[in-house]
């Protein structure tokens, strides 16, 4: 079948779909991070506690996206989107109406589930249905809704329970997700290039293991985690460190500062386009870096300084999001759905295991300990990113078909 190729009119149905996708996606599962300081005050509870609220949903969705994955194969890329995106649109109102913590997080637990269900097999419908020459621009543009969604998501949560109260905050963002899912449900077109499969639970473990046996999927898995884990840590906890003195911000002011994620939205596909250009691997490191610099230039006690930092550790991280996602898509042969399943578990238990332990470093070592975790995530993820050269060098494993058709006679 035909594949869709940028500058027709399906490539912008296709974008917009993802686009709007995206945006719910991240809309509702970051729109509590600026309200961490909030749930602290209100339901008397530590800092490291109030992270549960994003930590939580995160893990539950990079679990529940291995299963989606899979489910995918068998029945098909777009209702599996649609069910997981009209779900979480529901639940989010539910979350709303939360009259305890306890409550929250439970909504937060099954939110988390349902919205494994798009980007777990978004990035294997782009790869499937794009054309290779447009994938990455489609791939950046994706994250480019996802950033966008971000920003929206924190900004208003803020602002919004600043004039009214959280509840009235997840309302609105509730209602926004409606929308969103019904925008994507017309826009995309039905998958041409996917081939449904029987569900043959030997055969896709076999898959599942080897893309684990891929040592270049493994640094890419390792990247994705750590550069999450490392933006999470930095944007749970700088709302503590900007509504306390000597700066005591708003919420609502803090909420804003999350306009810098705008930035992502340039750098996704910028930073795409660059590594198509001059290799990426350089651009990888060039993005991690940046992530890097941004996090210690936070360690300054001027306020325009820190303010500073953070669009730079932004730009970073969505640079080498964009690259190892979209390498993932490119690296696997077989089941890219599973692929980029793998990817995303790895890269949303980066932001539970990030958050969460930044909560620690917070509590024991102050902001100066959050920023020495970031370095420390930086420096394993160079490690990666340089040693990927040699392991995409080294063919990919295939699948042990007649491993399995052996163990099925036995």
């Amino acid at each position: 079948m035909g594949h869709i190729k940028q500058g027709t009119a399906t490539f912008r149905k296709t974008n917009l779909a993802f686009f709007a996708a995206g945006f719910n996606t991240f809309a509702i599962l970051y729109s509590t991070q600026p309200l961490m300081p909030e749930f602290t005050k209100q339901f008397g509870i530590s800092p490291t506690m109030a992270s549960l609220s994003l930590s939580l949903t995160t893990i539950s969705l990079s679990i529940s996206m291995l299963i989606f994955g899979t489910v995918s194969e068998v029945w098909g890329r777009k209702p599996v989107m649609i069910s997981s995106m009209l779900a979480a649109s529901l639940l989010s109102i539910l979350t709303a109406c939360s009259t305890s913590y306890e409550t929250l997080l439970l909504y937060r637990i099954i939110q988390g589930i349902s919205l494994g269900g798009l980007p777990s097999i978004a990035m294997a419908y782009l790869g499937e249905e794009m054309e290779p020459k447009s994938l990455g621009v489609a791939m950046g543009l994706y994250i480019s809704g996802n950033s966008l969604g971000a920003v929206c998501g924190r900004i208003l949560s803020g602002t919004l329970t600043d004039l009214f109260n959280w509840n009235v905050a997840m309302g609105t963002i509730s209602l926004m997700s409606l929308v969103a899912t019904l925008v994507f449900w017309m826009s995309l077109p039905a998958s041409q290039n996917f081939h449904a499969r029987a569900p043959e639970l030997r055969k896709l473990a076999g898959s599942m293991l080897a893309h684990l046996r891929d040592p270049a999927l493994l640094c890419l898995f390792g990247i994705g985690f750590l550069s999450l884990g490392s933006n999470v840590a930095l944007y749970n906890y700088i709302g503590y460190v900007l509504t306390a003195p000597p700066y005591s911000l708003s919420q609502t002011l803090v909420g804003w500062i999350f306009i810098v994620f705008l930035v992502g939205m340039f750098a996704s596909v910028w930073m795409a386009k660059l590594a198509e250009k001059f290799g990426r691997t350089k651009m990888l490191l060039v993005s991690l870096l940046l992530t890097l610099i941004g996090a210690c230039l936070t360690l300054d006690a001027h306020l325009a300084v820190i303010v500073a930092g953070l669009p730079i550790l932004t730009f970073g991280f969505f640079g080498s999001h964009s690259i190892a996602s979209g390498w993932v898509g490119k690296r696997a042969t077989h089941d890219k759905a599973q692929a980029s399943s793998l990817y995303l578990f790895f890269y949303y238990a980066g932001s539970s295991i990030g958050g969460t332990m930044g909560g620690l470093f917070w509590s024991s070592l102050g902001w100066g300990g959050v920023v020495a975790m970031i370095a420390g995530f930086m420096a394993v993820a160079f490690v990666f990113a340089s040693k990927l050269s040699k392991a995409i060098a080294i063919p990919a494993p295939p699948v042990l078909e007649k491993k399995w058709s052996v163990a099925k006679m036995k």
